[in-house]
């Protein structure tokens, strides 16, 4: 027998099956909230992994083409490696649940999520947030839960719980928001330019629901939970501690981290993790963990540095952004490229624009998104941070920063009618030390501007970290952190905006939840600093899109023809358009609406391009004049092409004013010449006039449709 659990959510039923299937994983939820099925699985090994000082979870986020009636593509037709958006739900699924775990766990922990159907109106991702949380609370696994999750979509200025596919692709506001019985523990946005006191709404109106989520759940434990387990503890011994203090004082290891070269701080720690391995030769057991301890003396020193003293490692006030500078046109030959250095965090951006048939293939279970125009990928080179690491291709971290970036500047990229162009931006990490995905914002928005693409608005991004106390009222706001203070500190708050509101949002915090006021002081803290980016450092630099494109970029020309007469410009088996492309170089894209992208690096070849295409489309009437090309001599004439497959005839005695013995006497098979259209009989058949005293009359040229 299983239980059934059922909670109105959004107008829509979720419903929860206990003890149905997955009967041997520590913790199985089977979910349902509309037609939308995931099966949420919870698994724990039975000991702790050797030799680690890191939790070992992983969340797994598995799109199975049959939930939206596909067999996957390629030569298995399986499904192969995890999705850009699988990766990214995984990531969104992680970030709140790690933080409930106990620090001293070393199990591990894997939390699954296959999704089996999708209802367009019930998003799976969400789904799968709520069937982690439930399967991990009823589990025996140790976990400080439940958590629950709700996303906010806008519509029309207005909110909507738990949006439906469309609404989340189409609306203003994509957020997903995780809450604890009493705080808010992760929030992920993406928005065009919501004001930052309608975003602290959105969260809050979110944080109400997750509340109703929350007694939902505990009431599933109380019936279906098991006791949790009993696990090795991996805490450092605290008379180990006391050794290490008496070696290493705690004014010496102030003095070791307070700095603001890596390099230097990372040699400090060296030297005194050596004195401690000599200390320590004839204890083995403390040996084995002396690197976790080094690690732990230097969380609770910057802490204390930070919370009792108000001192950064590297000597800035509270609220100041490290040093700060911004170039374009760094890279020679590319189409744009820009560099933002923030301290010892580098970020070199490259754009390349191309056409739009160039745009990235979708295959998922969106059946709304089937391209992207736009991609920004990010890469985090080893040496980048002093290491030595071959390059494996982008992972979990790359993918999650190089689409936080893409989300932040999406609201104000051009429509594909402004500018139709696929536009790719790479991000290059030179050098690490800490918020390098908002560097990548800065620099990705300078080299747009350089390689003149018209983006509507300039976008900059920091980040805010924090320090808590004992209590909510104690904590301290680090506004630019950088990586010393990411590790030991509590909260990494990244916001992205232009100087109207914000687009996008990414929350990772170690703790147990954010209150109200630590969350609104933070949007605060990033708006100011914000403005100081994009007015002092960034604007002075680049402060609008260049007019003109890169010489190295193509150029594209765009017209509209009707979508009736694709088909000519087509041609059988694609004849026609292969001719045009053979004969100017071009590349020629054509959607179903009748608009036709013709892309070069010959504007002449483009316009020749775009003139025989008009030819084709352009219905012939008498009064025209065209340049054509004679294709074929009869002894009572020439005919001219005036486009691919349209002919018109000349009479020889319209060749010239004066009489013509014979045709060859004028033209010749190949001569490019202006002609004009007489007549179009009932036959369609098209006749022509080179007489001079025939064409001196005012010209009515084809001209292309826009």
């Amino acid at each position: 027998m299983y239980k059934t659990y059922t909670l109105e959510l959004a107008g829509r039923t979720l419903k929860v099956d206990i003890g149905r299937v997955g009967k041997q994983a520590n913790g199985c939820a089977f979910m349902q909230y509309g037609e939308t099925t995931v099966l949420s699985t919870a698994t724990a090994s039975e000991k702790p992994r050797e030799g680690i000082d890191f939790f070992p979870c992983s969340v797994e986020y598995e799109e199975k083409f049959y939930s939206v009636g596909k067999i996957p593509g390629g030569f298995n037709k399986r499904e192969g490696k995890a999705s850009e958006n699988a990766v990214l739900t995984s990531r969104v699924i992680d970030r709140p649940m790690r933080p409930l775990f106990p620090k001293d766990y070393r199990n591990d922990v894997t939390l699954n999520n296959m999704v089996m159907s999708v209802d367009p109106t019930c998003r799976p991702e969400l789904v799968a947030m709520l069937g982690t949380s439930i399967a991990t609370c009823i589990s025996d696994i140790p976990f400080a839960g439940p958590c629950a999750m709700t996303q906010i979509g806008m519509v029309d200025g207005e909110f909507i719980v738990n949006p439906g596919q469309e609404q989340w692709d189409k609306g203003d506001l994509k957020l997903t928001v995780a809450s604890t019985a009493e705080k808010v523990i992760m929030i992920e946005a993406g928005a065009n330019e919501i004001p930052e006191d309608k975003m602290i709404s959105a969260i809050y109106k979110a944080h109400e629901i997750n509340q109703t989520i929350i007694e939902f759940i505990n009431r599933i434990v109380a019936e279906c939970g098991k006791p949790k387990h009993d696990y090795v503890s991996c805490a450092i011994p605290e008379e180990m501690f006391e050794e290490i203090k008496k070696i290493v004082p705690p004014e010496e290891m102030e003095t070791a981290v307070f700095t603001d070269e890596k390099q230097v701080r990372e040699e400090n720690i060296r030297n005194i993790t050596a004195r401690l391995e000599e200390a320590f030769a004839e204890n083995e057991e403390w040996l084995a963990v002396l690197g976790e301890a080094v690690y732990q003396y230097q969380k609770k020193t910057v802490r204390k540095m930070i919370l009792k003293d108000h001192k950064r490692p590297d000597g800035r006030e509270l609220t100041q952004i490290r040093p700060l500078a911004a170039e374009v046109d760094i890279i020679p030959r590319v189409h744009g490229s820009a560099m933002f250095t923030r301290g010892q965090t580098q970020i070199c951006n490259v754009t390349t624009l191309a056409p739009l048939s160039e745009a990235q293939k979708v295959d998922g279970l969106d059946v709304n998104i089937t391209e992207k125009r736009y991609m920004h990928h990010y890469n985090f080179p080893s040496y980048s941070v002093g290491e030595t690491k071959v390059s494996r291709g982008p992972g979990r971290r790359e993918i999650g920063h190089g689409a936080l970036a893409e989300r932040a500047l999406l609201p104000v990229l051009p429509s594909v009618d402004e500018f139709p162009y696929a536009i790719r931006t790479v991000s290059e990490t030179f050098e690490s030390n800490g918020s390098t995905s908002m560097a990548s914002t800065c620099a990705s928005c300078m080299s747009l501007m350089a390689a003149g693409v018209p983006i509507k608005k300039m976008v900059a991004g920091i980040s805010c970290g924090l320090v808590t106390g004992e209590t909510d009222d104690d904590f301290v706001l680090l506004t630019d952190i950088q990586g010393l203070e990411d590790f030991f500190g509590d909260m990494d708050f990244k916001v992205t905006g232009t100087t109207e509101g914000i687009t996008a949002i990414q929350m990772d915090i170690k703790i147990h939840g954010l209150t109200r006021p630590i969350i609104e002081e933070a949007i605060a803290r990033t708006r100011e600093a914000r403005m100081h980016i994009l007015d002092d450092v960034m604007k002075p630099v680049i402060d609008e899109p260049r007019k003109h494109l890169s010489p190295y970029a193509p150029k594209i020309k765009q017209i509209t023809i009707d979508p009736q007469k694709i088909g000519d410009v087509v041609g059988k088996q694609g004849k026609v358009i292969n001719k045009i492309i053979e004969e100017t170089g071009v590349k020629i894209d054509i959607t179903d609406d009748g608009s036709v992208n013709v892309c070069g690096t010959d504007e002449a070849m483009i316009d020749k391009a775009i003139t025989i295409i008009t030819g084709i489309v352009t219905d012939i009437e008498a009064g025209m004049v065209f340049e054509g090309k004679v294709v074929r001599i009869m002894n009572f004439g020439a005919f001219v092409e005036l486009a691919p497959n349209k002919d018109g005839m000349v009479h020889i005695s319209k060749l010239s004013d004066k009489r013509v013995g014979k045709v060859e006497d004028v033209v010749n098979i190949g001569d490019q010449v202006t002609v004009k259209v007489t007549e179009v009989d009932k036959m369609g058949r098209i006749n022509l006039t080179m007489r001079p005293s025939d064409l001196a009359g005012k010209k009515e040229e084809a001209k292309p449709e826009t």
